[in-house]
């Protein structure tokens, strides 16, 4: 390849290389994501604070789930959101269940905590921000709810600027014989 050619932006050998990029994650992915792991914390080894703290995870997300189309959310918070259910949620959780439960439970491994510390933390983290993501979704909500009552408000209230207005009064008629004049 030649500067020319380089300046044109052809390259001799032919056309660039296509790159396919798989699909976003659908709904129906998410939940299968989810499915997944309630049954992975069917475990019954597993501590009830880890699996309490997964399945408050994995609830919310499903509170999400069903509006995701018009929750209104930034791009970056529903990948966030699409990440904690496919990745994070699931890879904190297969972290801590390849470990032997005696070890998990009882070593320390970071700043004096144990596996299973490190693992309700992250999943505290992880449930304080989805909360923050399932409070921006119901707030859309709630702003249209106050918005509607207030249009509402103004046009039905008494004494509001949009009472409804009395009929003009009817035109005096020329005929004598009219009892109302």
């Amino acid at each position: 390849m030649g500067l020319f050619d380089w300046f044109k932006g052809s390259e001799g050998t032919g056309a660039a290389p296509v790159v396919v990029l798989p699909p976003a994650p659908t709904p129906a992915d998410i939940t299968a994501a989810l499915d997944q792991i309630e049954v992975q914390v069917k475990d019954p080894t597993l501590p009830w604070a880890a699996v309490a703290r997964v399945l408050r995870v994995a609830q919310r997300l499903r509170d999400i789930v069903p509006r995701l189309d018009y929750a209104g959310l930034a791009s970056v918070d529903q990948y966030s959101l699409i990440a904690t259910a496919t990745s994070y949620l699931p890879e904190a959780l297969s972290a801590y269940v390849r470990l032997p439960r005696d070890w998990a439970n009882a070593r320390p491994i970071e700043g004096g905590k144990t596996a299973l510390l490190v693992l309700v933390d992250q999943l505290d983290l992880l449930g304080a921000t989805v909360d923050k993501m399932y409070d921006a979704v119901l707030q859309k909500d709630a702003d249209a709810l106050i918005a509607h009552g207030r249009f509402l408000q103004e046009k039905f209230a008494p004494g509001s600027a949009a009472e409804p207005v009395a009929p003009p009064p009817a035109p005096k008629s020329s005929n004598p014989l009219d009892l109302e004049a």
